[in-house]
């Protein structure tokens, strides 16, 4: 019925280790009936660190089999049988990609102790292998070996299905009970309780420190995307052993939700937020006059002490809203940047563009035009403006404020508000984090609101 399975590795990652040494315990339900045991070549030198762990050494597995040479026969040991291991993700997935290598199709239902245990046993300060074998009696011979291990783990599987009065075990085994993808340390009760709304979710360690900080229109779906076998920095061992914990905060529009997430990040730093530790990447347009006296526009990345006349958070952004405000104002689509070359651009073609480009129409007139398209920028971001969205009720609504184009409030209001509501708004909202992230995400809905509704005030 049972493969019990602990194996030994190169590294932490299956995307980039491999296998170096493997054993099965066959287990009928009541006790172990058959044994399986080798080491395998990983075509690799087995790093020093591994060996003082395991004492394995690359000499040790010169001689042994390659994982392609006995994988048929681990894959007749493993079929037909549900996959038990401590930290199961782990070990499976070093097997599944081993056998992709191999060129075979591989899957299994799995049970991870680990998880079993925090069932079945709770209250124990630790549920590594080591700690558990001990508060159960058994020993273990061998540690850090995938024999030692594979057999301790097998008989703390014995204990645990003597434990299980309740049936959990067949509960877990049941089709789309989605339990196995969750990281070992959480519970399925903090899993449920997530909701299927927009919002940020927070990702935490045993001491509840932030480790992760993510936004989702879906806040359970998406953590659970985490943990599925597509998401594959998510299904290092590694981070998912981390998380003992999930919370969560519905912000109702993804706008808000945006923002709470930078701002989150900022505040807490989290060890798995990597990409948006670094520097945040704005764009800009920026104008300048040429040699001719034409003043030129042009999108580019804005760097420090840069005075762009508008930042975006993209240049797909930038580019889309130069190109109305050239068709708005019948501006040449060569000086504008939007077209490369010395001939007439595309606009003077169809009759958009007055002939700059070519010299018909002369500088005093063109600038005019560029001058009242920067103007028309400026007095958008003039006055208050606000953004109003779907709140986390029925009976509110989101709501972002935006003041001399810079300054950002955020928050939720019962009714939605008229537009001379702007000091009375204000105390009721919270001010933003007056960060780059923050400032991006907000000016890029500004230039396209996408689901939200905008009043000037």
């Amino acid at each position: 019925m049972f493969a019990v399975v602990d194996i030994e590795t190169t590294g932490g990652y299956a995307e980039y280790h491999r296998i170096t040494e493997i054993a099965i315990y066959h287990h009928d339900g009541k006790s172990i009936t058959d044994f399986y045991y080798t080491l395998i070549n990983p075509g690799r030198r087995i790093p020093s660190f591994i060996t003082g762990l395991t004492g394995i050494t690359t000499d040790m597995v010169e001689d042994a089999p390659a994982f392609e040479e006995i994988a048929e026969d681990i894959l007749r040991l493993l079929e037909g049988r549900i996959f038990v291991a401590h930290n199961a993700h782990f070990d499976y997935s070093f097997l599944k990609k081993e056998f992709e290598i191999a060129g075979i199709r591989w899957q299994s239902k799995k049970l991870c102790t680990v998880r079993l245990s925090r069932k079945l046993i709770p209250g124990l300060r630790s549920y590594s292998l080591g700690s558990l074998a001990e508060a159960l009696g058994i020993p273990v011979h061998n540690r850090h070996r995938a024999g030692g291990d594979a057999e301790a783990t097998a008989h703390i599987f014995t204990r645990l299905l003597q434990r299980d009065k309740e049936g959990y075990v067949q509960q877990l085994l049941k089709r789309n009970s989605g339990e196995t993808i969750l990281p070992p340390n959480l519970s399925r009760w903090e899993f449920d309780r997530l909701p299927a709304t927009t919002g940020i979710y927070y990702f935490l360690n045993n001491r509840n420190q932030v480790i992760y900080v993510g936004k989702a229109q879906h806040i359970r779906r998406r953590v659970a995307g985490h943990f599925t076998g597509v998401a594959q920095n998510w299904s290092r061992s590694k981070i998912r052993n981390e998380i003992h914990h999930v919370h969560f905060e519905q912000t109702g529009c993804e706008l808000i939700a945006l923002i709470r997430e930078a701002e989150e990040i900022r505040r807490h730093w989290p060890k798995y937020n990597q990409a948006q530790k670094y520097k945040v990447e704005e764009w800009g347009i920026f104008s300048y006059e040429d040699r001719n006296g034409y003043l030129r526009l042009l999108v580019n990345m804005v760097t420090r002490n840069s005075r762009p006349i508008i930042r975006f958070s993209t240049k797909g952004d930038a580019w889309n809203f130069l190109w109305k405000k050239v068709s708005e104002y019948e501006l040449c689509m060569r000086l504008a940047g939007l077209q490369e070359g010395n001939q007439m651009c595309s606009a003077a073609e169809s009759g958009s563009c007055h002939g700059a480009c070519l010299g018909k129409e002369k500088p005093e007139p063109y600038n005019k035009r560029v001058q009242a398209m920067i103007s028309s920028i400026n007095d958008d971001f003039a006055q208050p403006v606000l953004l109003l969205g779907k709140g986390r009720t029925n009976t509110e609504y989101a709501v972002v404020m935006v003041e001399n184009g810079h300054r950002i409030y955020y928050g939720f209001v019962s009714k939605r508000p008229a537009s001379s509501q702007a000091d009375h708004l204000r105390k009721k909202l919270k001010p933003a984090m007056d960060i780059p992230a923050v400032q991006q995400i907000v000016h890029s809905y500004l230039t396209n609101p996408r689901d939200m509704d905008v009043l000037l005030l």
